[in-house]
């Protein structure tokens, strides 16, 4: 087995529901680090959708508030977030083009 450390950065998040991991049919992925940075000067409420195997979609997160220019830690104080084989992760907000997502994730194939 294969262990990969890896950051995605997804850059300009808005309305439009945008993927922002996704698993194949051989990788199981535990996300380590989770962060949403705000980009506006106003207050913006953001949204985090898993999708299992089976395509069942559920909120992990529903409208959390991230203060202007300000980032916000989804997972912390040792917190962890397991993914296995053909799950997605998707994030939306209530503002066009306002946060940042960065994911620090340990993958194995």
């Amino acid at each position: 087995m294969a262990t990969t450390f890896k950051n995605k950065v997804v850059a300009n998040i808005g309305t439009d529901r945008t993927e922002v991991l996704a698993t194949n049919d051989n990788a199981r992925v535990t996300v380590v680090g989770f962060s949403l940075a705000n980009l506006t000067e106003g207050v913006i409420l953001v949204d985090i959708e898993l999708q299992d195997e089976d395509s069942v979609t559920g909120y992990y997160a529903k409208e959390l508030i991230v203060p202007p220019n300000t980032a916000l830690r989804v997972l912390n104080g040792g917190e962890k977030l397991i993914l296995t084989p053909n799950n997605n992760m998707y994030v939306s907000a209530n503002t066009d083009n306002c946060v940042d997502c960065i994911l620090s994730t340990v993958e194995i194939t």
